[in-house]
This record gives structure tokens, C-alpha cells and sequence, in this order.
């Protein structure tokens, strides 16, 4: 008698119905990317006008 059980015997009947909640979309880094839509864009936009304006009123007083 062999001491492996048949891989049959234990097979998850519900693995396709539950196999989305391991999906790459559902990871909690892809859930917190899409939490804030177009943060990026205007962090990067308030970066630039931000060292624009320094630059620009750097050698003026106020």
C-alpha cells in the first residue's frame, strides 16, 4: 500500500469560484493604486509650479 494520498481525494470543488480573490487586480498594491486617481499627475504638476515659481521669484522681495 503506497503512503501518498490520491490528489483526486483532496481537490477543492469550489478553487475556480474562489480563484479571482488571488488575482493581481484585487492585490492591496493595485486596490491603494487606484484608491487616488490622478494623484500622481498632480503631484508632479504642483512639484513643477511650485519650483517654477521659486525660480522665477527668487531675486524679487516682497
Amino acid at each position: 500500500m503506497s503512503s501518498q494520498q490520491d490528489p483526486q481525494l483532496f481537490r477543492d470543488p469550489w478553487a475556480k469560484r474562489e480563484a479571482w480573490r488571488k488575482h493581481p487586480v484585487f492585490s492591496r498594491r493595485a486596490m491603494f493604486a487606484r484608491a487616488f486617481p490622478g494623484f500622481g499627475v498632480a503631484l508632479v504638476a504642483f512639484t513643477t509650479y511650485v519650483v517654477a515659481e521659486n525660480m522665477l521669484t527668487k531675486g524679487k522681495s516682497h
